[in-house]
């Protein structure tokens, strides 16, 4: 029952019993009436004028007679709405003076005190909540003490002073510290309170120290797990040591993915062996299992194993994080069967898939089959008839239909499709830079030039457009010295960028600086390897007769990518079969 409910009913007693005592001076009364201190007309009437003077702006006056109401029949009710008209005036001091008046009237609510503490961080006043925190730890029942203090930091997210917050909560836990139940997890919220304040070393021995108490408490691993991505490698023996233990399958599977976060594909897959044997029937094991199967090219050891997962998903509650599960199996599996070319199979599986959040994207492969099977217009439509949530769904599926326009080299449709689209949006960047590479491509470079320089002038701090132009220019052989200085201004912009190197490189090619070239090219290359940088480097090799060479990197190209544009036409233009 809310406040107004309880309004609503004091009026209805009050009502009856004025009608009662009517009745009683011409009626004998059958029962006895005893109405509670809350019915007084009086203050009755004092709640009904406080409310009114809330809805007449009137504050100040309000929460007066409502506190004072709420003093008089000590009701949580009538105390939680006083709190709640200051409140809603952004009068914090007024709000504290209410719940601290409820506190000390009802010194076992917890309620009340919840709200002093909260009020007090909400007023950024750190310092003051240690007792309402030793008061909440004494009347929390002992069932319930130890999610009770695990809950505690989730109090202190806005509070600016994270050392104050820190401190003051390890001074309430102090008496629990060395408590048997209790103890760990004690430990591990000082540890996530120091970790929030930036003292990781701080934290870890806090987690260190319940985990000393109790290596079977998840919730110190949990703060040890936390700290191995921030430069604590130390924290990963914690870690082991409650693996060690029973621990959950959830805690093992948090654990791999924080392997595989540093790219410890290895150790991951070690100790997802591990959690397989422990927990056969623990679907999200069997998932990940999959996408690294998957990523090594295993590819029936991954269907393998995300046809189990599956299976086992299956028998479980269908939730929107088991559905978006599934969808990362059906897109995996899917991509096996494509790579088979077996498309009638891949697109069976694109079409299980329903979680909201993966239909587009499903519906995208789904025509990125039927272009691949020489049904251009079939998939243009299948993309075009996908629903849109949202304007980036609507630019997805434009682009996903500019690519397969792109893929079979129809560059007047896909133009079309960007002029109707710059009529929405004349200014979008990316539709404008999108219409340059189109004319590029239509052997329009005057047009392809205008819209990258009216790029260059619309964000002259971006390097895109610097680096698009300075390289079809190069490309085509044109005016290369302007052709370097517009590379070297978008290398300015981002250094070290692997694609903006190999743009300078092949300018310094075009210009006759092949071993210049080289070198910029192979130190792309090492920090990218992509196909268009490999059909680059390739060609100055091969100009350089170091054809062995040349033939190694085209061949490491064709494997990251057999359909890349620069690498084939390069390979056609030189006569080379590999």
């Amino acid at each position: 029952m809310d406040y107004y409910d309880h309004m609503r009913r004091l009026f209805l007693s009050f009502f009856l019993i004025s009608s009662l005592s009517l009745q009683a001076q011409t009626v004998p009364a059958t029962e006895p009436v005893n109405p509670s201190s809350a019915l007084d007309s009086t203050l009755f009437y004092q709640l009904l004028l406080g409310e009114l003077n809330a809805r007449s702006d009137d504050v100040a006056a309000a929460f007066s007679l409502v506190l004072d109401a709420a003093r008089k029949t000590s009701d949580p009710l009538v105390y939680r709405r006083a709190i709640q008209i200051a409140l809603q005036a952004r009068s914090g001091e007024s709000a504290l003076i209410a719940a601290k008046a409820w506190s000390t009237a009802i010194p076992t609510s917890r309620e009340a005190n919840n709200f002093v503490l909260q009020i007090l961080l909400g007023l950024n006043r750190v310092n003051e909540t240690l007792e309402p925190l030793k008061r909440e730890l004494l009347l929390v029942p002992a069932p319930e003490k130890r999610a009770a203090i695990w809950v505690l930091p989730s109090l202190f997210e806005r509070t600016s002073d994270k050392t104050a917050g820190a401190q003051t909560l390890q001074k309430a836990l102090a008496p629990l510290l060395a408590h048997a139940e209790f103890g760990s997890t004690s430990w591990a919220v000082i540890g996530r309170m120091w970790q929030r304040a930036g003292e990781k070393s701080v934290a870890l021995k806090a987690a260190s120290q319940g985990l000393g108490l109790n290596p079977q408490d998840e919730h110190p691993a949990l703060v040890a797990l936390s700290l191995m991505s921030e430069d604590q490698p130390e924290a990963e023996n914690w870690v082991k040591k409650h693996l060690d233990g029973n621990a959950r399958a959830e805690f093992r599977m948090a654990y791999v993915k924080a392997l595989l976060a540093q790219k410890r594909d290895a150790d991951a897959q070690i100790e997802l062996n591990k959690l397989n044997q422990l927990h056969p029937d623990y679907a999200d094991a069997w998932l990940v299992q999959g996408a690294l199967s998957l990523q090594n090219k295993q590819f029936n050891l991954a269907e393998q194993q995300l046809q189990h997962f599956l299976a086992l998903s299956q028998k479980t509650a269908q939730t929107p994080d088991a559905s978006r599960s599934a969808s990362k199996a059906y897109l995996s599996l899917a991509h096996i069967a494509n790579l088979r070319k077996d498309f009638q199979q891949a697109d069976s599986w694109l079409q299980r898939i329903v979680h909201a959040d993966d239909i587009l994207d499903a519906q995208i492969r789904r025509a990125g089959l039927l272009s691949r099977q020489g049904q251009l217009d079939q998939a243009l439509t299948l993309i075009q008839n996908a629903p849109e949530r949202s304007v980036a769904e609507a630019s997805t599926k434009r682009s996903a239909q500019l690519q397969l326009l792109r893929e079979h080299k129809q560059y007047k449709r896909a133009n079309a499709l960007l002029m109707q689209a710059l009529t929405d949006a004349p200014h979008d960047t990316d539709l404008i830079y999108e219409q340059a590479t189109l004319y590029e491509k239509l052997g329009d470079l005057p047009e392809m030039e205008r819209l990258l320089r009216q790029l260059i002038a619309l964000k002259p701090a971006d390097q895109t457009a610097y680096n698009a132009l300075g390289y079809a220019l190069a490309d085509h052989n044109l005016r290369l010295p302007e052709a370097r200085a517009l590379i070297a201004k978008a290398l300015e912009l981002a250094p070290g960028d692997p694609f903006i190197i190999d743009s300078l490189a092949w300018v310094e090619f075009r210009m006759g600086q092949s071993a210049q070239a080289l070198r910029l090219l192979q130190g792309a290359y090492a920090q990218r390897p992509d196909a268009e940088i490999a059909a680059h480097l390739g060609e100055v090799l091969w100009s350089l007769d170091l054809k062995l060479e040349a033939q190694k990197i085209w061949r490491e190209g064709m494997q990251l990518n057999p359909d890349n544009e620069t690498l084939v036409q390069t390979l056609k233009r030189l006569g080379v079969r590999l």
